[in-house]
């Protein structure tokens, strides 16, 4: 074997040990952060005998659907989990489509004015969250929207941060696309919807899942608007349900999975285009 291939076998061994430490850190990280989850759906399963005990069980002895069938039929939690689907879901389609008109005009179209509303949009980062509850409710409260959804939603979708994120994105878009879609005879909104949206699907989807998350867990807005019990969102509905249960661990443990099994699932969908827009961000391509 010659020097070369001696030194070529040597990077090799290099490159594959660091790739093995690299791997073995990750999944290492990846386990010790499922732990609790694990723990927690192995305690939901467990009578209530075991829960109380001093030795914790990783493995129930015994398998319990107590608590699960406690929570879907003595509960509202179907209920509550339909309202947040709503209100989630609504707030989140209308977000994604408000935002990504915004963020085209102020990047792809001229007109007078632009920098003075980025500005505004930029500045309301600035303005506490809270500062806005009392007026916020006043104007719902005018509008005769308390206790409904829209009166959770419309709030929701006033948020500045879908314009900031799809404005860095549209921006690093080539010209040349939407020169040469202008010389095909396509009509303003036919770029946006043909040519523009098809390529920010990655950052669209990631906006989506977060936005998603973030209305799916609202807690404080939801609580002042919604009075009606069966109108809680899950947040609300599960706090009033804990407060009923304070010494039965297992309810709690069921109830912890069963409200995080959704967002699990929306997020399963939608990791590929979260991957993808991470590479798109790191790269500065659009493709």
């Amino acid at each position: 074997m010659t020097d070369a291939e001696h030194e070529r076998s040597g990077l090799l061994d290099d490159v594959s040990l660091r790739s093995l430490g690299t791997h073995a850190v990750l999944y290492g990280t990846a386990i010790l952060m499922a732990v609790p989850y694990l723990y927690t759906i192995s305690r939901s399963f467990q009578p209530r005998r075991f829960l109380t005990s001093p030795k914790p069980f990783w493995i129930p002895p015994e398998i319990t659907f107590e608590y699960y069938r406690h929570i879907l039929t003595q509960s509202l939690f179907v209920q509550w989990t339909i309202n947040t689907f709503i209100i989630a879901g609504g707030a989140t389609l209308i977000i994604l489509v408000i935002d990504s008109m915004i963020a085209f005009s102020l990047t792809r179209l001229d007109w007078p004015g632009q920098s003075v509303v980025m500005g505004v949009i930029l500045a309301s980062f600035m303005v506490p969250y809270y500062m806005n509850i009392v007026p916020l409710y006043t104007v719902v409260s005018d509008l005769g929207l308390v206790n409904s959804y829209w009166g959770v939603i419309l709030p929701a979708v006033a948020s500045p941060l879908g314009v900031f994120l799809l404005y860095q994105f549209f921006r690093d878009i080539p010209d040349e696309y939407e020169e040469a879609a202008r010389l095909d005879g396509f009509s303003t909104f036919q770029i946006y919807s043909r040519i523009v949206l098809p390529l920010a699907r990655p950052i669209l989807a990631s906006l989506a899942l977060f936005m998603f998350v973030y209305n799916w867990n609202a807690f404080l807005w939801p609580l002042i608007v919604l009075s009606d019990q069966a109108a809680y969102t899950l947040p609300i509905g599960l706090v009033n349900l804990y407060q009923g249960n304070l010494t039965t661990p297992g309810l709690h443990m069921a109830v912890t999975v069963l409200a995080s099994l959704p967002l699990f699932i929306v997020y399963l969908f939608f990791q590929g285009e979260i991957v993808r827009a991470v590479q798109i961000q790191g790269t500065g391509t659009t493709g």
